[in-house]
């Protein structure tokens, strides 16, 4: 067993920091996708005889409202919990140390679980709208 040290706690701490900042990175991108379909969303490309195209639009705009709140309860836990880690510098034992690790596994499940939520999301809206969108005329 590893005695500890601050450079093995220092280490731990980096492993924990570098996932909070994939995780930033991929709500970053997530963030960018969910204002795209938003502006498509909100936008007058679909046909306008689409059956309860009104509805639809509607029912996907509010769940992507939903989105993006959930967007930031998830943003600000990654913060609190990054802010948090520094603590970890001070365990010196593994009851300390599995503290912080199951708060990172469960943020972690979290993350993973908006992630597929609005991955869904996303497919759902992607799959409706490809169908309805108008169709150009082609240029003579």
């Amino acid at each position: 067993m590893e005695p500890y040290t601050q450079e093995s706690q220092s280490g731990k701490v980096e492993e924990l920091y570098l996932d909070t900042r994939y995780w930033r990175s991929n709500i970053k991108f997530m963030d960018d996708e969910m204002h795209f379909i938003q502006k498509l969303l909100n936008s007058y490309v679909f046909e306008p005889n689409t059956p309860n195209l009104f509805e639809r639009l509607h029912d996907y705009q509010e769940r992507m409202k939903k989105t993006v709140l959930k967007k930031n309860e998830v943003t600000n836990r990654i913060s609190r919990h990054e802010r948090n880690l520094g603590g970890m510098l001070e365990c010196m034992d593994d009851a300390c140390d599995l503290l912080y690790y199951r708060q990172h596994e469960r943020l972690k499940a979290e993350v993973a679980g908006f992630k597929e939520e609005f991955r869904n999301l996303k497919a759902d809206i992607f799959q409706y709208a490809g169908g309805i969108l108008k169709k150009r005329k082609p240029l003579p």
